[in-house]
């Protein structure tokens, strides 16, 4: 089994960062841009998981957790990878959000590289999405 986690503090209350995470017709926003989560049947938690990578579907479990700020994920069959994202509110409007991933499956692990980078391209868009506006000068 392979373990990756990445954490990043963004400026925004937790349950706004959790909402827009939990989002799912805006998940592909915040999600690496090889992975596409689909749950139009409706059927929560399972939902489908495109991987442009490999160009595969496979069929996953997503639960929100809203209580917990936390969201779960994983494969259905075969225990390729779980993952978990997690909310923590650390004062006033600052949340932490921490991403683990476990990989089971050799063939569904990518890489310490590519992982990395995902986890922390995903973390950054997130980031952007639930930061407040600025206005700038002559706004």
């Amino acid at each position: 089994m392979t373990e990756y986690e990445r954490s990043l503090t963004m400026p925004a209350p937790p349950e706004r960062v959790f909402d827009r995470a939990a989002d799912l017709g805006r998940m592909d926003a915040w999600l690496p841009d090889a992975l596409h989560v689909d749950a139009a049947a409706g059927d929560l938690p399972a939902v489908t998981v495109h991987e442009d990578r490999t160009d595969e579907d496979t069929a996953a479990l997503l639960r929100a957790r809203r209580e917990q700020m936390r969201l779960e994920w994983g494969t259905r069959e075969g225990g390729g990878y779980t993952g978990w994202l997690q909310v923590a509110g650390i004062g006033g409007d600052t949340s932490e959000v921490t991403v683990h991933l476990s990989f089971f499956d050799t063939g569904h692990d990518p890489g310490e590289k590519a992982v990395s980078e995902a986890l922390d391209t995903s973390l950054r868009r997130l980031e952007e999405q639930v930061r407040p506006p600025t206005h700038g000068p002559g706004a």
